[in-house]
């Protein structure tokens, strides 16, 4: 995850994107080595010359303006994430790691108020990092996802979506749900590309799964703020749930996870039945005891 790579990639897998019709140039020859955009296109159309854009592709940075790289995004038609994300690239192609990297993982903050907040929110929650690492949730959150709890040790969505077998059950639509991890991922590594744990996982998924592998070249990246997701629960079948994402302020790099459905819909009700089964202390196997919430 060296961030020269992936300047490198990014910006090809980009400019590959981008045919030069769509952006009003003419497609000279027929026997084009290129599906998208040439080199000399991109520096065209961002007013820099060939040899300047070429060293930015190689990772040969040096100084770069803001306004340069604005004309960049817009050649390769980058939307905001993605001009972001380029400048974050940049950035950290100049800079030096803030630290040495390290084998001991670095330990999430988690505030006792957000603590207690979690186990009185009366909806599914958890707070995870930017690893997709579980570090807390509520009765209700674990017993949403208690395939992942009972999957791993340390509970890791991220993992379980591509190493699991039991995610194609869980995840209706597990395509879906792999692309938007891989595009989390992809902005977290330009967010903090010398974190040692993020490096680790991101060289275990590429080594395990080739899934992740197809996914992590094509270059996307995103972020998760709000969204749906489509589950297969164990015990209650199919729901379609709402989820907003918050940042933690206070405990930097966590964010807080809440999943709500629509009053009289199905998976409202299979949230009423899913919350029913953890007052009474039976978890997604029916075995007595309550839900840890930790």
């Amino acid at each position: 995850m060296d961030p020269t790579t992936e300047l490198r990639e990014f910006l090809v897998a980009r400019r590959g994107r981008v045919r030069p019709e769509e952006t009003g140039l003419p497609a000279f020859g027929t026997n084009r080595r290129v599906a998208g955009l040439r080199r000399e296109e991109v520096a065209l159309l961002a007013g820099i010359s060939v040899e300047y854009y070429t060293r930015l592709e190689r990772g040969r940075v040096g100084s770069v303006s803001e306004e340069v790289l604005d004309g960049v995004a817009r050649a390769l038609q980058l939307g905001e994430i993605e001009t972001e994300h380029l400048h974050r690239l940049v950035r950290a192609t100049g800079a030096r790691p803030r630290r040495p990297a390290s084998s001991t993982p670095r330990t999430p903050t988690l505030s006792a108020t957000v603590r207690r907040m979690l186990d009185m929110l009366p909806a599914p929650a958890f707070v995870r990092n930017g690893r997709f690492d579980v570090v807390a949730a509520n009765s209700l959150g674990r017993a949403l996802y208690s395939p992942v709890f009972d999957a791993m040790r340390v509970p890791n969505t991220a993992r379980f979506t591509f190493l699991v077998p039991a995610a194609e059950q869980f995840f209706v639509d597990l395509p879906a749900v792999q692309r938007s991890s891989v595009s989390y991922l992809h902005g977290e590594a330009g967010r903090d590309p010398f974190n040692k744990e993020l490096q680790d996982l991101i060289g275990e998924l590429s080594t395990r799964s080739e899934r992740f592998r197809e996914l992590w070249a094509v270059q996307d990246v995103g972020v998760h703020r709000a969204g749906t997701k489509h589950l297969r629960h164990p015990l209650v079948g199919e729901m379609e749930l709402d989820y907003e994402a918050f940042e933690l302020p206070a405990s930097p790099g966590l964010r807080l996870n809440v999943y709500t459905a629509a009053p009289g819909t199905p998976a409202a009700d299979a949230l009423e039945v899913l919350g029913s089964w953890v007052a009474d202390g039976v978890d997604q196997g029916g075995r007595s005891g309550a839900p840890s919430t930790r």
